[in-house]
């Protein structure tokens, strides 16, 4: 199997990306060892950001196989190649930035990162199952 230039390239970034997940997994380490003084709240949101981290950034690999088998062109090419990928930086980074704080006990106005996160993610699948569909 052949990738193209721009899965293969993606590819790589995500592949690089996911160490910086890997890193993540210390902090939560730390954070059930009690090495870090944390709300419930906040590692509940510390552990659904290294989750979705880590599922998103695999989904976001599988997805540059399957971009390659479409025939999109343009704007939806990108939404179903690189959408997945800017979803895995939202969601765990409204996880993340909405808990940030001493004591916090309930997220800040940045949860709607997740939210964001999530309705690109809807429409990279959705782009990507019609363009394998299409194909």
């Amino acid at each position: 199997m052949m990738l193209s230039d721009e899965s293969r390239v993606l590819a790589g970034i995500l592949l690089l990306s996911l160490v910086t997940v890997e890193t993540g997994g210390l902090y939560l380490l730390r954070i059930v060892r009690g090495g870090e003084r944390v709300t419930p709240f906040q590692e509940k949101f510390a552990r659904a950001g290294h989750a979705h981290a880590g599922v998103l950034l695999l989904l976001a690999l599988i997805c540059q196989l399957l971009a390659d088998s479409t025939t999109q062109t343009g704007f939806f090419d990108w939404l179903s190649r690189a959408g997945v990928a800017v979803a895995a930086l939202l969601m765990p980074g409204g996880f993340f930035f909405s808990s940030m704080g001493a004591g916090r006990e309930k997220p800040n106005r940045l949860i709607a990162l997740v939210l964001a996160g999530g309705a690109l993610l809807a429409a990279s699948l959705i782009s990507l199952g019609v363009g394998l569909l299409t194909a």
